[in-house]
């Protein structure tokens, strides 16, 4: 039985990737090295930030990841508020909230720049709950969950995780949660089929899914 599902926020509700390799790009072409594409950049991008930046051929002699971090937030936030949220997303929720499940955000954002984003999207008052991180160095969103769900008296095996990337499944999978990747969004599906967990190349495919498991 499933009576909660964490969303991710960047690349599986807020279609961001175009942005980030467009950002990305702009440090190596910086640093004179070569810009990716974007099936490069899927295959590079991983969690924690740093090592997919060095990954993707980033030099740290030539910008902290300090700076970098401070530069991409100052650059990426304005310009992420005219990306759009994935297809059917907003349907979605709505569905699962009307089939009685406790939806929420969990990133590895900071919180108060994940709150804007939402507010603008028009989705913030759609989550029951929106967790993010206390710094802008997207490291990793495990402990943030772990805490919220045994604040919460939580049950895992009632919860579902729903991510784009590799590390999505690995905090699942620390926390005991259901997961389920999206291939639209920062990884290649061949990076997420290593996982060995459910892939879905669109979101409403979220509810049969759950129909099934909650049958």
């Amino acid at each position: 039985m499933i009576k909660y599902v964490f969303f991710d926020f960047n690349g599986t509700i807020l279609d961001d990737v175009d942005l980030c390799l467009n950002l990305l790009n702009k440090i190596l072409i910086k640093q004179g090295s070569k810009p990716l594409s974007l099936e490069e950049y899927k295959h590079v991008f991983t969690f924690p930030v740093k090592k997919y930046y060095e990954l993707a051929g980033v030099d740290f002699s030539k910008d902290s990841f300090a700076d970098l971090s401070k530069w991409f937030i100052e650059e990426y936030q304005p310009a992420s508020y005219k990306c759009h949220c994935y297809p059917h997303l907003k349907e979605v929720v709505k569905e699962l909230k009307n089939r009685g499940l406790t939806v929420g955000v969990l990133s590895a954002s900071e919180l108060s720049n994940l709150k804007k984003q939402l507010e603008v999207l028009g989705l913030i008052s759609e989550f029951s709950f929106i967790l993010g991180l206390d710094n802008i160095y997207a490291s990793s969103k495990i402990t943030v969950a772990k805490n919220f769900i045994e604040n919460n008296n939580i049950n895992p095996k009632e919860c579902l995780m729903i991510g784009d990337t590799t590390h999505d499944y690995e905090v699942s999978q620390s926390l005991g949660m259901q997961c389920i990747l999206f291939s639209g969004g920062h990884q290649a599906v061949d990076v997420l089929a290593n996982t060995g967990a459910k892939i879905i190349a669109s979101l409403d495919e979220l509810i049969k899914y759950i129909e099934v498991a909650n049958a």
